[in-house]
């Protein structure tokens, strides 16, 4: 079998982990492929329990991997993979996706909101349905995905909910570059913000993370341009390990119960001791690594 894996071998990551995911189960929007399936494997290397949720039941002309041939990488990881197709703007789709993972698994410890769609077109250019697809995937599937999940993860010792979404940074050049795209990715940004609050009582951490360099990752190579750019990018790799140790709490701030927090990547793996980011590179010097938007 090929793997659909996107990220760096473990054995070359600086990232050495203090804390383990074995045994808790998580509930992933996508992951067939890209930075959702690094982080994926990363847990199933524990020896996580990992439910997929993702549309990918057949293979895309343009992108590698579908759910199954995930779940194949994850089983050999050394995890449990559940996958299911489905869409997480479906509601019935992800209720669904929750029932299935308490039955398999007995609960959901964590839900991390990866299914995001992009499209960078000015106002003038966005196509509205693209727009719709954007505010449905990213804000309403997150909102969804977290509301529906609720219920188990309360039942968790440490629920964790992680959203893949950048700071609320209100600098005004961020929505005037692509106003339609920025208020999608916000919108899921908002969701990390209000349930850190809402849940504050209910022993759930909330937070969101971002990547300070452009990843490389199939979405990014199919944009416009997106060949050259991706050669000045990081591993997905960065990502898991940055998520690893915001799931299990390595050194980060407010405490062992760290919630409500818009984390980096560079960030979170300095808290845990790294120092030399040049692994997940792809062979670009750090000065010349492309810095991710809204940072």
């Amino acid at each position: 079998m090929t793997s659909s894996n996107d990220a760096l071998p473990a054995a070359v990551t600086p990232y050495q982990a203090t804390g383990s995911l074995r045994g808790r189960t998580i509930l992933m929007s996508g992951g067939s492929r890209g930075i959702g399936l690094a982080i994926a494997l990363r847990a199933a290397s524990d020896g996580a329990n990992i439910v997929l949720l993702a549309k990918t039941g057949r293979p895309h002309a343009k992108l590698p991997g579908t759910v199954f041939s995930a779940a194949e990488d994850l089983d050999a990881a050394g995890g449990h993979a559940l996958p299911l197709v489905g869409d997480v703007r479906n509601d019935d789709d992800v209720a669904h996706a929750v029932s299935a993972a308490v039955e398999r698994f007995g609960g959901i410890d964590i839900v991390i909101n990866n299914a995001s769609a992009i499209d960078l077109s000015r106002t003038d250019d966005v196509d509205m349905k693209r727009f719709d697809l954007m505010q449905d995937i990213n804000v309403r599937g997150t909102f969804l995905l977290s509301k529906l999940a609720l219920p188990a993860l309360r039942k968790s010792s440490g629920g964790n909910i992680l959203t893949l979404s950048p700071p609320l940074n209100l600098e005004p050049r961020w929505a005037g570059r692509h106003l339609a795209y920025t208020m999608a990715k916000y919108g899921m940004s908002l969701t990390t913000l209000g349930l850190a609050e809402e849940l504050r009582a209910d022993g759930i951490s909330v937070n969101s993370l971002w990547p300070c360099t452009l990843i490389d990752t199939a979405a990014i190579r199919n944009l416009p341009g997106g060949g050259p750019m991706v050669r000045a990018a990081r591993s997905p790799q960065i990502m898991a390990d940055a998520a690893h140790a915001v799931l299990t709490g390595a050194n980060l701030k407010n405490g062992a119960r760290h919630s409500g927090n818009f984390y980096t990547d560079e960030e979170v793996l300095a808290a845990a001791g790294v120092t030399d980011f040049r692994p997940y590179s792809l062979g670009a010097a750090e000065a010349d690594l492309v810095p991710d938007i809204f940072l």
